[in-house]
């Protein structure tokens, strides 16, 4: 049986205080957020860093595929 990946952008969106507080500091609808969760990353490089100060989750775990 294969290991369940970590959806690292749903623990970084839950250390900086869930959708609503993400998507207001980072300057983004709710919607973006739920989109990025889904995929399981973050494409703007831009968008990634922040996320990545913001919740202490690397840079790398964000802007790779689940």
């Amino acid at each position: 049986m294969y290991p369940i990946p970590q959806n690292y952008v749903k623990i970084a969106v839950e250390r900086i205080g869930g959708v609503t507080k993400s998507a207001n500091v980072m300057a983004v609808s709710g919607t973006t957020i739920h989109s990025w969760i889904k995929q399981g990353r973050i494409v703007n490089i831009d968008r990634a860093k922040l996320m990545a100060e913001l919740s202490g989750v690397e840079l790398k775990q964000l802007r790779s595929t689940l």
